[in-house]
């Protein structure tokens, strides 16, 4: 595939794209906040309100690896305008929903228009970037707003219930800015794509490309870093709730006779936003520093630190998961953008929708799988740390995969290839 557009619409095609992933974040990382406010609507057990989490997820999965292969055939710009286009009409309905199978619904569609345009999205980047090492920077950059989106979204949500607006609100802002980037993606020249692949592009494609090594080795890897991450923001509260830390608060003097004291409740209640932060701002940071060091290096070193974070929490107790956890969001933040962009960048370009829905298939499962797993454990262990226990298993599995990434460097070639072939350079890949 080659990919033609002039220089001066890639700055806007980059903006739209960190702005789709902002929005939609905005929406999907809001579940912990709404959750509460169906229970108590509709009554609600925790299992049945949990299916606001379950819906959206299993149906970007579903749509990811079932019609990622749109943007190989239909191209990026129609694939992403499809999924927009229904993103915006399926907000709307959310104010004259009542019911809760109709929010269940509501919820299926949002992730399978999610699904399409993410997709779509993703083999974008391809098509902009001048390298395969351009395009994990901006994978990572695309993953900051998508942080960016995941405080926003909440902060909306709290916003809106002190007013006494309902919380369906947030998809009426969401949908609005979803028309605006239909708009402006409209008119916007994209890089236009020509198909090489002798192969129909459709489904059975996709579920071939889905046994290849590459993308089954960084899939598996994402959904390990994807079970890893839910832990966090996920029963990270529930955690500290149940085990609360305790230790004798001091004060700090700021400037200005202002002064701070580092509480077990300051902690426990903004813990899951540290993280948030932590890891919007380092996905930000992570765009230079895959420019500049080496991306295995990178990974083994972060997803050791991760590692490390676990296991300080499991052995030391909660007076150490509530500051070790939260923090482990800035170790984070570079892992899945790095790993998303190198299993996507393995294959030519005509085929990186369709690579782009396998990953995000397995990402999903990751997702909704992961916490699933570790309530099942704690309820047959009789407590949160059991489960804590399972995702440091993940933790260490995720750090074994990329110790044997940076070792063996199986992708090396395969990606010095595609900085030939797909990007005409003949320098190595960092």
């Amino acid at each position: 595939m080659t990919a033609t557009a002039p220089q001066t619409n890639h700055l806007l095609i980059k903006s739209l794209t960190y702005t789709m992933f902002m929005m939609f974040a905005m929406t999907t990382d809001s579940v912990g906040v709404i959750i509460p406010e169906v229970i108590r609507t509709f009554h609600l057990s925790m299992t049945a309100a949990g299916a606001f989490h379950y819906a959206s997820m299993s149906a970007i999965a579903v749509a990811a690896i079932c019609l990622g292969f749109l943007a190989d055939k239909l191209g990026r710009k129609k694939t992403i305008i499809l999924g927009l286009v229904l993103f915006a009409l399926n907000s709307y309905l959310f104010v004259v929903a009542n019911s809760y199978a109709v929010f269940v619904l509501l919820l299926s569609v949002s992730g399978a228009s999610i699904g399409i345009f993410k997709t779509g999205a993703l083999a974008l980047i391809g098509d902009i970037s001048n390298s395969t090492m351009e395009h994990t920077s901006t994978m990572n950059m695309v993953e900051g707003f998508f942080g960016v989106g995941a405080i926003i979204g909440p902060a909306i949500v709290a916003r809106l219930l002190l007013g006494g607006v309902s919380w369906k609100f947030l998809y009426v802002i969401a949908g609005t800015i979803c028309i605006a980037l239909i708009l402006i993606a409209a008119l916007v020249k994209y890089p236009s794509t020509m198909k090489e692949s002798p192969e129909p592009i459709d489904l059975r494609r996709t579920m071939h490309l889905a046994k290849n090594v590459y993308a089954l080795g960084f899939s598996l890897a994402c959904f390990l870093y994807v079970a890893v991450e839910c832990a966090i923001y996920v029963w990270l509260p529930t955690y500290l709730r149940a085990n609360a830390p305790a230790w004798a608060a001091g004060t700090t003097a700021l400037p200005f006779g202002l002064s701070f004291s580092l509480t077990p409740a300051f902690m426990v209640a903004y813990a899951v936003s540290i993280f948030f932060v932590l890891r919007a701002g380092g996905r930000f940071l992570g765009a230079w520093v895959t420019s500049h060091w080496n991306w295995t290096t990178i990974l083994v070193v972060f997803s050791g630190a991760i590692l490390a974070c676990f296991l300080v929490a499991m052995f030391g107790g909660p007076n150490e998961a509530v500051f070790v956890l939260p923090f482990s969001g800035l170790f984070m933040s570079v892992i899945y953008p790095t790993l998303n962009s190198k299993g996507i960048s393995c294959f030519p370009k005509s085929e990186h929708g369709a690579v782009a829905g396998v990953i995000l298939f397995f990402t999903c499962a990751g997702a909704a799988l992961g916490p699933l797993a570790m309530g099942a454990v704690s309820d047959l262990f009789g407590g949160l740390r059991a489960g804590f226990v399972l995702a440091t298993v993940f933790a260490a599995l995720l750090f074994i995969g990329m110790l044997y990434n940076w070792l063996a460097n199986p992708t090396l070639e395969v990606l010095q290839r595609s900085d030939e072939s797909e990007y005409g350079l003949v320098e190595p890949v960092k």
